[in-house]
């Protein structure tokens, strides 16, 4: 449900003026409209379905945030291999249904704008990743907790999906990689994601160390 419906407003929003760029028509600079409105379907997506599905099955929509979770040891390891495995198989589904139910050829891969290096994309995923996953860990559970990570990937997409496509998660790459074909590229949508669940789970045990330490100091 996340992907579908993330999938479906990208797919409008790069079909809008018939174009599956992100460029303004004969203008090298960005499409505000086009960028605002892929970050928005995704941001509001994803905070319904957590909303809906978090008491359910914890809301993991995203491999980097279930290696996240098993790094800090918030789920077992049998646990992260069957949400991944899950989430893998979703992003795959999404990415068909999305084709079969909307007119056009399927625009939605995420791909690198020519004007960024493959390394800098690398980095740059990781980066927007890791504001994503220690949004989520920081987090303590509540009615607002989706609202909050639904802000973050919105600001997290504003900043990245330009020059990156705004993954942020390698089962969203995956799904419509597979139903399209796939770049040479590729492994940086998983290799950052997962670079930034690392450096989010670090922080986020640093930060989990200093509390307890003043906890303990007074």
């Amino acid at each position: 449900m996340f992907l579908s419906l993330a999938f479906a407003g990208t797919q409008i929003a790069l079909n809008a003026t018939g174009s599956g760029q992100l460029k303004s028509s004969g203008n090298p600079l960005p499409d505000v409209g086009k960028l605002l409105y892929i970050a928005f379907a995704f941001s509001v997506s994803l905070a319904i379905n957590v909303a809906i599905f978090a008491d359910v099955s914890g809301g993991k929509f995203n491999p980097a945030v279930t290696m996240a979770l098993l790094l800090t040891g918030k789920i077992s390891w049998h646990r992260a291999v069957q949400t991944i495995i899950s989430q893998i198989i979703a992003g795959i589904v999404a990415a068909a249904f999305v084709e079969a139910l909307l007119p056009g050829p399927l625009n939605i891969a995420t791909t690198l704008d020519p004007s960024i290096s493959i390394v800098r994309g690398l980095f740059l995923e990781a980066f927007v990743t890791s504001q994503l996953i220690l949004t989520i860990l920081m987090l303590d559970g509540g009615p607002s907790k989706p609202m909050y990570i639904g802000f973050s990937l919105f600001i997290a997409e504003i900043s990245s999906v330009y020059y990156t496509g705004g993954s942020l998660n390698p089962a969203r790459s995956f799904g419509p990689a597979v139903v399209i074909g796939f770049t040479g590229y590729h492994w940086i949508y998983w290799l950052g994601p997962l670079l930034g669940a690392g450096v989010a789970s670090a922080a986020y045990a640093l930060i989990t160390w200093v509390r307890h330490g003043r906890v303990r100091s007074t």
